[in-house]
């Protein structure tokens, strides 16, 4: 078996602690407001990436950065937001095991937009991929 490649480390490193993510979400919401849950989240992140570009010497001065870049980071950082707001919500009220899959449903919608706005290629590995983790989620839902 070949070596992992950087990116599949970073992803299952991503997946690793989005699983963290609603374990300690979950926890966090029982007895705050979801939005202010959110929101001290939300700060916590700003500090540590703050910190990291400070350690790596990664800053860059905002007027260097091209509006289309400054456009797609802004509406990636709307949609993530919104995103955040719905999931601390679902898993404040509803259960993890069930939250968790369909939230991961985001996985077949970034295909589908990947394929559709990107041009990406569709295989039969992404069409069975995708079709286990939409079939997983319906499962795991109506049980």
């Amino acid at each position: 078996m070949k070596s992992l490649l950087n990116w599949q480390i970073y992803a299952l490193g991503s997946a690793f602690f989005a699983g963290l993510t609603v374990l300690f979400g979950k926890i966090g919401v029982m007895n705050i407001n979801s939005n202010l849950a959110t929101f001290i989240r939300t700060l916590v992140i700003i500090a540590m990436i703050a910190v990291i570009l400070y350690c790596r010497n990664e800053w860059q001065r905002p007027q260097v950065i091209d509006a289309k870049t400054w456009v797609f980071l802004v509406l990636s950082g709307l949609a993530t937001g919104l995103s955040w707001l719905c999931y601390y919500r679902a898993i404040q009220i509803g259960p993890i095991s069930k939250v968790a899959p369909v939230d991961k449903l985001s996985v077949a919608l970034a295909i589908i937009f990947g394929i559709i706005f990107l041009g990406e290629k569709l295989t039969w590995q992404v069409i069975l991929g995708s079709g286990l983790v939409i079939l997983g989620a319906v499962i795991i839902c109506l049980v």
